[in-house]
Order: structure tokens, then sequence, then C-alpha cells
């Protein structure tokens, strides 16, 4: 089976080239723009009629969607461009996949929800209550999804970190090592998630062709739970960044234009149910990324 995976140079689509090196099936590496040293076949996502003549050429016959507007606070701003890619592209691979009876494997988002005061994990078939334009077009491109009648696999995941890109885990690595002192919100919970585990748990599902049978939304981040202060620390423990004194602080000390999610926990029973999904707890995960960038 041949594979296309969408934002291939990004935090997810690296790791899935890492995971699935030795996969059987023939997996296509796509993105918008080339990287020295990687192997990338450049596709726009917006355009449909590329995204069907990629799906014809190449016989694609699932797609694993990792590409996505991601500026939570610019997309208000950026909205035209944040809808494009988080919904219209997205129903643009629904529609290639569902013309070739193919599978779409879409990573979405904690900011589904937000709104509500929630206090116990999010399950998957909770109402979607996103704060700001991110949450409102990832939302969108779940229901343009369903819409579209595609074979599908929706999986929402939080915190993404990893040693490729920009992310929470390389910033604060850099400013604790730098800085006398941090302040970091106390005030918004969650998990944090390591791309490479996610990048697992999708390769494993894929290659052993589980989702026969089992299509739908699903939740996938580390176990536990923790605030942004609570991950800052530890990555400075990990790093020994023991210098840099770390103090909690609220979220309206650092305005927003968007209000974040104060508590999106993901509930993970379904995908371990169905699919016996090994989930590591997020402190063991972390202390490998930290390790791999140091």
């Amino acid at each position: 089976m041949t594979i296309l995976v969408t934002g291939a140079n990004g935090q997810l689509g690296n790791e899935i080239r890492i995971v699935a090196k030795d996969s059987h099936d023939e997996y296509l590496f796509t993105d918008v723009t080339e990287v020295d040293g990687l192997t990338t076949t450049l596709l726009d996502i917006t355009s449909l009629d590329s995204v069907r003549r990629m799906v014809q050429e190449k016989d694609v016959k699932c797609i694993i969607n990792c590409a996505a507007y991601t500026n939570v606070d610019k997309a208000e701003t950026d909205e035209a461009i944040c809808k494009l890619l988080n919904a219209k592209a997205v129903y643009n691979l629904a529609i290639a996949m569902k013309e070739v009876d193919g599978l779409l494997v879409h990573i979405s988002t904690d900011y589904v929800f937000g709104d509500d005061p929630y206090n116990t994990p999010c399950k998957e078939d909770q109402k979607g209550t996103p704060t700001g334009v991110y949450g409102k077009t990832k939302l969108q491109g779940e229901k343009n999804i369903l819409v579209s009648g595609c074979h599908h696999l929706i999986i929402r995941t939080a915190w993404l970190y990893s040693e490729f890109g920009k992310n929470f885990v390389k910033t604060m690595l850099a400013l604790t090592a730098s800085k006398p002192q941090l302040k970091v919100v106390f005030d918004q919970v969650g998990t944090p998630t390591y791309a490479y585990d996610l990048a697992l748990a999708i390769y494993e599902i894929v290659n052993h062709r589980k989702y026969i049978g089992n299509e739908g939304i699903y939740h996938f981040s580390n176990e536990g739970v923790c605030s942004w202060y609570d991950f800052a620390k530890m990555i400075a423990e990990y790093a020994g960044h023991t210098e840099c004194d770390i103090q909690p602080c609220h979220s309206d000390e650092f305005p927003s234009p968007v209000k974040r999610p104060a508590y999106s926990v993901l509930d993970k029973t379904k995908i371990k149910q169905i699919f016996g999904i090994n989930v590591p707890y997020w402190t063991e995960s972390l202390k490998v990324c930290i390790k791999h960038l140091i």
C-alpha cells in the first residue's frame, strides 16, 4: 500500500519518517518546501486537483495528514490562511481518499475543547467548544472529514514536542540555560505528547491494518497530567539546568489574543482498548527526548 504523509518536514512527519523506515508499505513524504537531507515530494494540499493527481499517479490508498496551521496567536489575525490549511485542505484530502476508497488519518488537537470549565479528561464524543480561530478551524476540519464520508481516523493530540522544529521543550532548554529566572503559567493543565510516541501509535495502527472496522475519533497524548510550569520544571531538571529559578504565574501575566484551554487533558481509554496501544508516562518520554537533544 502507498501511504502519503503530508507535513512530512514537521515534528510528527519527521518522526513518522523514523518509525516507518522498515515498513513493507511504500511511504511518500510530502510538504510544501524541501529540506536538505530529506527526500520530500512537493505537494500543495490546498489544491484539490494537485492532491487528486498525486493520489492517482502514486496509487495512494492512505493519507496521514500531519500538515496544519498551528500558530495559535497569529491565527486570530490570519484567519483565511488558517481556514484554508486546517479546514479546506483537510476536505481536499478527505475527498481524494473517498474517491479511491482509501483511509485518511488526520491529526487534530485538544484545542477543539476549552470554553467550558472541564475538570475531568475530555472524551472523544464530548462536544467541541473551541475558543479561538485555531481550535475552530481544526474542529471544522474534523467535521469536513465526517461530511466527506471517507474512511477515517481522527486522532486528537496535545502539547506536541520532539527533537524537530520549534516546540516548548526546545524553547525551555534554551531559556533555562541562559536565564537566571523564568515565569511559566501554572493555570493551564494538560499532558505533553512526545511526537515519536504518537508516530509509533499511528504506525502500529496503519501497519497492522488495525483501523479496519475501527474508524472514528481517538485521543492520544502521553499519560499523566501537568501544568506548563510543571513541564518546564522537569525539562530543566532533566537537562541539568538547575541554576535557573522557575516560578509559577497566572496566564493573565502573559496577555494573548486568544483564550487557551485551562484544562485539556485527553481521555485515552478508547485508543488503548481498541488498538492495544501502550502509552508511556510523560516524564519517561521527556527524558528520552532531552537525552537525544543533549
